[in-house]
């Protein structure tokens, strides 16, 4: 055959095969799957305070509702997933879903055991289960972690509860009168940094804490699809200012040292504050103290993962100049959820005022809390407003090429991130 003829016989076969690929090629590769964001955690990373809570599915897979006032506080539905959550805020591009896997009281154990296994715990599968069942279906490229606040040492809720009765107590009730509590005296001194948070506590919760976030961290190298994701761990914001405004300070020329001061302690509970003033330098000095709960967890595990993308976020000035009872028209315009109350039996109606009522009436008040706790666990949680700030702030987060970033609340109002 002639070099011409051959030319032309291999020119002829290139056609054909080039004519025929399309038959033959290699299936085409399956669509990828959707983008999501997930939220692990406790009830500053849940909605806790921000309304518009959904339905949660139980650990039997049923999607509970809301149960009425009177329920068991262990039911899934006070998970408290908001819409309003600042997961569901936040602007994250390249996002498709989102879903709010936290729950409110989440602790380091609830991570990787069911909550109902422990004191307290709600009817929730473990968060990595469900988080694996996200990832089923989803490439996983945002997780939002809040924990820290919650664990076998000291619970936000306890903590809150403590110094907020302490204060009520000393304003209703002389040193004399014990007896007006059932359950045996109530102390009435402001609360101190020991009340709160000793320092072995603090060790003994961030170890938890980091080894809960290090199942995490473990379990999304196993299912994200394409092993790229960012993980923010975020701390927590006082919903108390470092002092309240000047027209809390006193009432009826009585201040919180005295003994008995019920109009000013009427005033407070009001205005979202039943604090002592002494109470409030402690009560930062714990929020700092998570907040290196987390800064520490971070440290370590990005030690642990090299080429990890994991952010602290810091979130401990992001209600600067909105914090409860900072200005005078508390509760209205501030970032936080007053202290609230229902009496017995609750019906959902929230006691707004203790004005005129005596010690008895403010003890079956109180104990209501006590036997139903969801007709108070909002309190002292940001609100609505609040969880939109802290979506500005995941936002900045989502997209800092640092690796520790602050979001700050400027005089203005203005949320900055950096």
């Amino acid at each position: 055959m002639s070099a011409l003829r051959r030319t032309a016989a291999a020119m002829a076969l290139a056609v054909a095969a080039a004519t025929l690929s399309p038959a033959v090629a290699a299936p085409a590769a399956s669509a990828a799957p959707p983008t999501a964001a997930v939220a692990l955690g406790d009830s500053f990373i849940s909605g806790e305070g921000a309304g518009a809570y959904q339905p949660v599915v139980d650990a039997t897979g049923v999607a509970r509702g809301f149960p009425g006032w009177t329920a068991p506080n262990n039911d899934a539905f006070f998970c408290h997933r908001s819409a309003n959550a600042s997961l569901h805020q936040a602007t994250l591009p390249g996002i498709q879903n989102r879903f709010n896997l936290a729950c409110s009281g989440g602790q380091p154990h609830d991570i990787a055991a069911a909550s109902s296994a422990r004191t307290n715990g709600r009817q929730v599968a473990a968060q990595l289960d469900q988080l694996r069942a996200v990832a089923q279906t989803h490439d996983i490229d945002l997780v939002l972690i809040g924990l820290g606040s919650n664990n076998s040492s000291f619970t936000f809720g306890g903590v809150a509860e403590k110094c907020a009765n302490r204060f009520i107590a000393d304003a209703w009730t002389g040193w004399w009168e014990f007896w007006a509590y059932l359950g045996g005296p109530v102390e009435q001194k402001p609360c101190t940094d020991a009340d709160l948070a000793t320092a072995a506590q603090l060790t003994a919760a961030t170890a938890e804490t980091t080894s809960a976030v290090r199942q995490i961290l473990t379990t999304l190298r196993e299912v994200d699809a394409d092993g790229q994701h960012r993980v923010v761990l975020q701390d927590y914001t006082n919903p108390l200012p470092l002092d309240l405004a000047p027209t809390y300070h006193s009432e009826d020329s009585r201040d919180d040292t005295r003994d008995k001061f019920r109009a000013l302690g009427a005033e407070r509970y009001a205005s979202g504050c039943p604090i002592h003033r002494a109470s409030l330098a402690p009560g930062h000095r714990f929020s700092q103290g998570l907040g290196s709960i987390v800064r520490s967890a971070r440290d370590t595990l990005a030690a642990e993962f090299t080429g990890t993308d994991l952010v602290y976020l810091n979130v401990q000035r992001a209600f600067d100049g909105a914090r409860l009872c900072e200005n005078t028209n508390s509760p209205t315009g501030t970032l936080a959820t007053p202290i609230r109350l229902m009496d017995n039996p609750p019906n959902g109606t929230f006691v707004t005022s203790l004005s005129g009522k005596d010690k008895i009436a403010i003890q079956r008040i109180a104990n209501t809390c006590v036997s139903y706790f969801q007709t108070c666990q909002e309190s002292w949680h940001p609100n609505a407003a609040g969880h939109q700030v802290l979506g500005q702030c995941l936002s900045g987060a989502a997209t800092a090429t640092a690796r520790s970033v602050a979001c700050v609340r400027a005089s203005n109002g203005t949320i900055g991130v950096s």
